[in-house]
């Protein structure tokens, strides 16, 4: 759960609408601290190869389809998401990456 701007915010209803962009292949949603909301929505995301993205390009994309509140406000592309011993994403890790 992300709280930003008052807002209760599902990182995972957020990571499954931008799964559906066609260059992202992977992604992990995370909040990092702000001082101004409490935390904003920044996202990680692998895009399939060749694909490029930016933040202005992901919004404008996204805002159809999630409300203005859940839009990322950060982005971070990477070759592929930090995962533990068992394959799952290691959110602290993804959100480490920001830092």
């Amino acid at each position: 759960i992300i709280k930003s701007g008052g807002y209760k915010l599902s990182a995972l209803e957020i990571e499954a609408a931008l799964l559906e962009h066609p260059d992202i292949t992977e992604c992990a949603v995370v909040g990092l601290e702000d001082d101004d909301w409490g935390e904003i929505v920044a996202v990680a995301v692998a895009l399939e190869e060749r694909a490029a993205l930016d933040l202005a390009s992901l919004q404008a994309w996204a805002k159809d389809r999630l409300s203005a509140y859940k839009l990322p406000r950060d982005l971070l592309v990477v070759d592929a998401l930090p995962r533990n011993a068992m394959g799952k994403v290691t959110k602290p890790a993804v959100k480490a990456l920001f830092t």
